[in-house]
């Protein structure tokens, strides 16, 4: 009975005629900025995130989740009709959604894909219902030292399950935290890392760094790879989207299989969608009677990560929303929002504000359906979108971009930081350095401090509170067979192979 109030509380939230409005918008934007090739949730997020700041906090929230799974649904898009994917989660779509498209099928695939992301996002919010009320009922015994150890795990997992270099991941870590460290010391009063400037006081503000890091980042990256393409509009014409019986026969399967891996991913800290997806379509391609299929245009090819990383986007709220540790660093963005709203995440948010949390949750629902009323009927717009030069569309995203960040404090100085931290992002894709950790690194930096010197005030100073105390003694452990873990695998992968036999 709990339970049905906790979603009638919700559902009333949710269907407030602002917050209706705000989610469209959140999942409108975020379709459209998916479709754009090379601006994922990440560069969507961080573009409109100073609207929020003039919204009610749970407005606000609603309006950023519905970008976040939006921006899944936009960037499938992309990767069927022109083998670009929207974002980096809709990469293995493309191996077979393209081979559809040149096949006259692009219709399909699109029609398909929109299916697949609902039913994946349905499953992710049932199982954010049932999992996240219990994670808490736990999670309220931890303290500081549980969640110091909690966030180093969050970090750790976020470096070493990444693809690309642990050693670089961790160094993006460690440059985050010497981000987020920046400006005056809460319990001091003392100012690190300021170099004298007033304002640095304050600290860095996350939407500037973000709009930096990954907006304007991916548009810098972007702009001597992109190029127009001629698409087949007929191919996207209502009467060309309606599947065979064999597509709906062989999609089934694979929709609930990937429904179940991708839930499972995306509530775990450092893996998420993309994880998912890959993991979805390589289980696929070894359970297929006809691999070779796959590549060529596959159903199944299509239906797995579409599924499996929507369900992972609705999972990931769990820990974010449960625990207030981010296991992504679009959640950490998600998470810098709440706290820009004085909101804490964590154990008592369910419990301080019931409004809030279940008034998200049922949003969820909302703006999936949106999506998928969206989506169908409105894919000749993103065609059309996506045949806007692109020399005159990523200097009028540029302009959005620094208009935001200058209206967050009316200070010209956030500009400089958009600008700072998007050739520090630029620079970090040229040498392949990971830029979600560092994101990752700024919002649990201060965090892990805080937590860490709330332990040692309550223990006196004795550090050995961290291994005495089972929960965060078990978690650490798990940190340290981590990382021995990712040792081991890069010492044998370094490891010469046997000499060439002559």
């Amino acid at each position: 009975m709990e339970m049905l109030g906790n979603l009638s509380l919700g559902l009333q939230v949710a269907l407030a005629p602002e917050n209706l409005i705000y989610c469209f918008a959140g999942v409108f934007f975020g379709t459209l900025i998916g479709v754009l090739p090379g601006l994922g949730p990440l560069a969507a997020i961080s573009m409109l995130f100073p609207v929020t700041f003039y919204l009610e906090p749970t407005t606000a929230l609603i309006m950023l989740a519905g970008i976040w799974y939006g921006t899944s649904y936009g960037g499938s898009t992309t990767a069927i009709l022109l083998n670009i994917p929207g974002t980096p989660v809709n990469a293995v779509t493309a191996l077979d959604g393209y081979p559809m498209s040149r096949q006259g099928r692009g219709g399909v695939a699109l029609f398909m894909t929109t299916i697949a992301s609902f039913i994946g996002g349905s499953v992710g919010i049932i199982l954010l219902t049932v999992l996240a009320p219990v994670m808490v009922t736990y999670a309220l015994r931890f303290g500081s030292a549980e969640y110091f150890a909690l966030i180093t795990l969050g970090l750790v997992a976020a470096s070493t399950i990444s693809n690309g270099s642990t050693i670089k991941s961790l160094a993006m870590v460690v440059l985050g935290i010497m981000a987020g460290t920046i400006g005056m010391d809460m319990y001091t009063g003392a100012l690190r890392y300021t170099f004298g400037q007033r304002a640095l006081y304050d600290g860095i503000g996350i939407a500037a760094l973000a709009m930096g890091l990954f907006g304007v980042a991916e548009i810098i990256g972007s702009i001597h790879t992109a190029r127009s393409r001629m698409i087949d509009r007929k191919s996207v014409r209502f009467s060309a989207m309606k599947p065979t019986r064999d597509d709906l026969k062989r999609s089934w399967r694979p929709v609930l299989r990937a429904s179940a891996i991708g839930s499972f991913f995306g509530a775990l800290p450092g893996t998420g969608s993309a994880i998912a997806a890959f993991v979805a379509y390589g289980m696929e391609k070894r359970l297929a009677k006809e691999p070779e299929r796959f590549g060529k245009g596959a159903i199944e090819g299509i239906m797995a990560p579409e599924t499996a990383n929507n369900a992972a986007d609705q999972t990931a709220f769990i820990p974010t929303l449960a625990l207030g540790i981010p296991g992504s660093a679009t959640m950490a963005l998600m998470l810098g929002a709440m706290m820009v709203h004085g909101i804490t995440p964590g154990p008592r948010l369910m419990v301080d504000e019931p409004s809030l949390f279940w008034g998200l949750v049922m949003s969820f629902w909302i703006g999936n359906l949106m999506l998928l009323v969206l989506n169908i009927p409105m894919i000749g717009l993103w065609v059309r979108v996506l045949l806007i030069p692109y020399h005159l569309l990523f200097p009028a995203v540029l302009v959005f971009i620094c208009i935001g960040a200058y209206s967050i404090g009316n200070n010209p100085f956030d500009i400089w930081v958009v600008a700072v931290f998007g050739l520090l992002g630029y620079l970090m894709r040229v040498l392949d350095f990971p830029a979600a950790p560092l994101l990752l690194g700024f919002v649990l930096g201060p965090m892990l401090e805080e937590h860490f010197r709330r332990a040692m005030v309550l223990s006196q100073g004795d550090i050995s509170v961290l291994i005495t105390r089972p929960i965060s003694a078990t978690i650490l452990g798990l940190v340290g067979l981590m990382l021995l873990w990712n040792l081991v695998s890069a010492l044998k992968s370094r490891r010469p192979g046997p000499p060439p036999i002559s």
